[in-house]
């Protein structure tokens, strides 16, 4: 869920990370920091099927403590 919320944060319209990048620099356009942006959201949401589709990589190290 918090890679979900992660990613959401990063998404437009309502990507609030975006606009605190966009506030931290100096000039340019908030559509550059969306496209810098995409590739992170692809890797989230890769992530995020590999997580529903292996749940034992997120229950590996809570096993391992056992």
């Amino acid at each position: 869920m918090i890679v979900l919320i992660e990613m959401a944060l990063i998404t437009p319209p309502v990507g609030l990370n975006l606009y605190v990048v966009q506030g931290a620099r100096n000039s340019g356009r908030i559509s550059e920091v969306m496209l810098g942006a995409i590739p992170y959201v692809f890797a989230m949401l890769l992530m995020a099927a590999a997580l529903i589709a292996f749940p034992q990589i997120a229950l590996m190290l809570p096993d391992a403590l056992q």
